[in-house]
């Protein structure tokens, strides 16, 4: 919340008073101290981040890594029946995106009849599916199974988190990809589902990581010879611009979430133009308005 928020940044604003900001690894532990709050923490750490390419005289892009110049972006089709799905996909796909992560709810008709009439609809887009931890791990390969003859791509979180032993035997029958998102929020989290093999893709999202933390967490994913996408579900433009800059990293190969900021009314920093599905590193940068910003700030 923002109470939440303000809150964290009232306790940590003495301690980074007194910090050398231009020790990354201080930081990190100073923020660590405040247990949870990863929102407000990876904000802090991203405007550390940027404060010190702004001293160094840098672009704060200059200091990410990029292994390719375009990425393809997704975006997030929520919760609702057949017409508002495709209402929803329809928006998206007339402002240039080509992928859609539709979220279900757990039951197997209406979810595979939202699946069918998706695909069907855009036959030519990649659909992939966020089961929002709702299956069971009884019946979990049979939904992927029937879902991926629909054309779904790959699956997030199908399977509760703490059902460890079940998300790595779903994993081991790759009937889909399957992706961690809510089970693996932090570099620790990640060594675990590492260790039990549960997982394809890791969802990486800066806005609860960080820049430093999310950057060590995809050069261990591609370490550790897995796949990874970068996510910012519902941010503005100012928030999905510095997702973005992660999505061009080299282990970063599949589709970024990077296109609900399209949703917002109206806005406060640019982002590229979606074309075809793809965004142009070129075209990305870190500007936004203050004047714009003010109705906003907390």
């Amino acid at each position: 919340t923002l109470g939440s928020v303000r809150a964290a940044l009232d306790w940590l604003e003495p301690a980074l008073r007194k910090a050398d900001l231009s020790d990354h690894a201080g930081v990190l532990r100073l923020l660590g101290r405040l247990p949870c709050n990863l929102a407000a923490k990876a904000g802090l750490e991203m405007a550390i981040w940027e404060a010190r390419a702004a001293a160094l005289g840098q672009d704060p892009l200059d200091l990410l890594p990029a292994g390719r110049k375009r990425v393809r972006v997704s975006f997030i089709v929520g919760q609702g029946d057949v017409e508002a799905t495709l209402a929803s996909a329809r928006f998206a796909y007339a402002r240039g995106v080509r992928v859609f992560k539709l979220k279900t709810g757990g039951k197997r008709e209406p979810d595979e009849a939202r699946v069918r009439a998706l695909v069907e609809a855009f036959p030519e887009a990649e659909v992939y599916v966020d089961a929002n931890e709702t299956l069971e791990p009884e019946t979990a390969a049979e939904v992927l199974e029937r879902w991926r003859a629909l054309g779904v791509t790959m699956v997030e979180e199908p399977l509760p988190v703490e059902r460890l032993r079940a998300r790595a035997a779903l994993r081991k029958r790759a009937v889909l990809p399957l992706i961690a998102d809510d089970s693996a929020f932090t570099p620790r989290d990640l060594e675990r589902e590492l260790e039990q093999d549960t997982f394809d893709v890791l969802n990486v999202k800066p806005a609860r990581s960080g820049f430093g933390p999310s950057l060590a967490m995809l050069d261990r994913a591609r370490t550790s010879g897995k796949e990874a996408m970068i996510g910012s579900q519902a941010m503005s433009s100012f928030g999905a611009a510095r997702a973005a800059a992660l999505a061009f990293h080299p282990a970063v190969t599949r589709p970024s979430e990077l296109a609900f900021h399209l949703l917002a009314a109206g806005g406060f920093a640019p982002f590229p133009k979606v074309r075809e599905g793809w965004i142009e590193r070129g075209e990305l940068e870190f500007d936004f308005s203050e004047a714009a910003f003010a109705r906003w700030a907390l």
